[in-house]
């Protein structure tokens, strides 16, 4: 493979900051922002009905027994069972495991966020100055300012700033929580020259998004087959 072969057929990659959230030159300061909490009211609707229908029905056979009428046919067949079965039983085990995961999943649930596809945005006027006596001001009398943008959207608004490059014939940008990466084909210019300006371009992009943990950036040019032949 020749040299110029080796051009047309390469890629790049570079990261902004020596970790996500920061951009060196750009003179914001990191802005540490909570993420948006799932309202989660769909989940746990169906775990109180859930539970409410199971322990409801238990009560009532529980009374029925009481009232000296017999039990229902699948409370003692449960019944035979868990008493005939040895605890090391497969089907115990497998029980015994699925209830076990399923705990810890509701937890992991409660304990967690939620809304991986929304990032939050800075607080208006956050940094330093008039802006962050502003922000004091709003947080004493009780006024909280919070924004989100979704990262589907944000992939958009970068795309476009993408397809803006001299250069680039088709662009696709993915983000993440912590990295942002941009692909894109050139079909003239010379690929270093077009990932410069692409870089710059969606740093700005991502600059003007003012999102309070800033992603690292990394972005891939290679030559369109077009453009090959």
């Amino acid at each position: 493979m020749n040299t110029d072969q080796k051009m047309r057929q390469s890629t790049s990659a570079s990261a902004y900051g020596g970790r996500a959230g920061t951009d060196a030159g750009d003179g914001d300061p990191p802005v540490r922002a909570k993420r948006f909490w799932s309202a989660r009211r769909v989940p746990a609707g169906i775990v109180a009905l859930a539970v409410f229908a199971v322990s409801g029905l238990l009560l009532y056979d529980v009374a029925a027994v009481r009232s000296g009428r017999p039990a229902m046919r699948w409370r003692e067949w449960l019944a035979d069972q868990l008493a005939a079965r040895p605890l090391d039983d497969p089907w115990i085990m497998s029980g015994a495991a699925l209830l076990a995961a399923l705990g810890v999943w509701m937890v992991v649930l409660a304990l967690t966020p939620g809304l991986r596809g929304l990032l939050p945005m800075r607080s208006p006027g956050a940094g330093a100055g008039a802006g962050a006596e502003k922000d004091v001001e709003d947080a004493e009398a009780g006024v909280a300012v919070r924004a989100g943008i979704d990262r589907a959207s944000a992939g958009l608004v970068l795309r476009d700033r993408a397809m803006e490059v001299p250069g680039v014939r088709s662009a696709r940008v993915d983000v993440g929580r912590r990295r942002i990466r941009a692909r894109a084909l050139a079909h003239f210019r010379d690929l270093d020259e077009v990932r410069a300006d692409l870089d710059t371009a969606l740093h700005e992009g991502i600059h003007q998004l003012g999102l309070a943990r800033r992603p690292a950036l990394s972005v891939r040019v290679r030559r369109s087959a077009k453009s090959k032949g």
